[in-house]
């Protein structure tokens, strides 16, 4: 069996607010603690209607608050948008409450428009092209080696487990470099996965952090009692995919049965392109799909995710996909 985590976006829902989002995202935190998750992550987004983890370091404490052995952390946080100190301040204090049980997925796109981009850091002096730099110089505030000439309070010593993200072979070089793990978003862009992977992997440095390689891929669930049931539950996500690329982003809408039906060729070949790492099904179909992926890419690592309308329904179905993972 490998090791098998999950991402939540904490989604607001259409008719919902960030309030009972969060409340649900530590009920999940719980739930998927207790069905052996090995992590629970949360995510960077900013101006985006239907995510309520933009403060992601405040929502890390809140679950951390509800959960009390599984690993929690971001994934990831854009190191674009925030001054490294920040950032080793903010998951050193993670630490000191959530002792062995932080990770920092870092990430180099900005994950917003340049009016947001601006916002967040009031400048546009440090792009993804510093990303590297910025990620040494965190590390450096986590070791406390006085190479910056500041110390990180909290943050010096903190036992924070850094991961590199990455959607390219950008990032799968880097992770390589710095032998660090590496978790690829093949769960909303798949094209260069297999690429980045053979990379990571040929190029890995062990490192004090890793001694081999360790390469976690995003894949989506959506799992209910029958097959038909979880492919209504899909159109959520695939409504709001289609809202974010013809840059409207929405709340996350009910599920539309046959919404597929609705959109054209051009539509629907979009988000079998974009969403094609993905499991939909009762039981057995998901236990075959994600059987397949496995078999094909042979990561260390999944982590899940899904964008579920009903909270009920999500839990449910990440409680049917740890059965499936603990059965593989």
């Amino acid at each position: 069996m490998i090791a098998y985590s999950l991402l939540d976006l904490v989604p607001i829902v259409q008719g919902g607010n960030a309030g009972e989002s969060l409340a649900n995202a530590a009920d999940l935190a719980a739930h998927a603690e207790a069905l052996g998750y090995t992590r629970y992550w949360v995510a960077e987004h900013h101006g985006m209607p239907g995510i309520a983890s933009a403060a992601t370091a405040v929502v890390i404490a809140h679950v951390g608050a509800a959960t009390s052995t599984i690993r929690i952390g971001a994934g990831g946080i854009m190191l674009p948008n925030h001054a490294p100190l920040v950032i080793a301040e903010q998951f050193g204090t993670l630490d000191a409450l959530f002792p062995g049980r932080i990770d920092l997925g870092l990430g180099r796109a900005p994950g917003s428009d340049q009016r947001v981009a601006r916002a967040l850091r009031r400048t546009l002096e440090s792009s993804p092209d510093a990303f590297p730099q910025d990620v040494l110089e965190l590390q450096s505030y986590f070791a406390d080696d006085g190479q910056t000439g500041i110390r990180s309070v909290p943050g010096a010593g903190a036992n924070v487990k850094l991961w590199i993200l990455g959607s390219s072979t950008f990032g799968a070089q880097l992770a390589a470099m710095l032998g660090l793990p590496y978790a690829f978003a093949s769960h909303f862009a798949p094209d260069a996965m297999e690429a980045a992977s053979a990379i990571y992997r040929r190029d890995f440095r062990p490192s004090a952090v890793c001694e081999k390689p360790h390469l976690m891929l995003g894949f989506n669930v959506f799992a209910a009692d029958t097959d038909s049931e979880a492919e209504v539950m899909a159109t959520s996500m695939q409504q709001a995919f289609v809202a974010i690329r013809t840059g409207q982003p929405i709340e996350l809408p009910p599920p539309i049965p046959g919404f597929r039906d609705t959109l054209g060729a051009q539509g629907n070949a979009m988000l079998d392109h974009v969403l094609q790492v993905t499991a939909i099904g009762g039981p057995e179909r998901v236990r075959e799909q994600i059987a397949a992926f496995i078999d094909r890419t042979k990561p260390d690592e999944l982590i899940l995710t899904g964008m579920i309308h009903d909270h009920a329904a999500r839990k449910r179905s990440f409680q049917i996909a740890a059965e499936v993972m603990r059965g593989l």
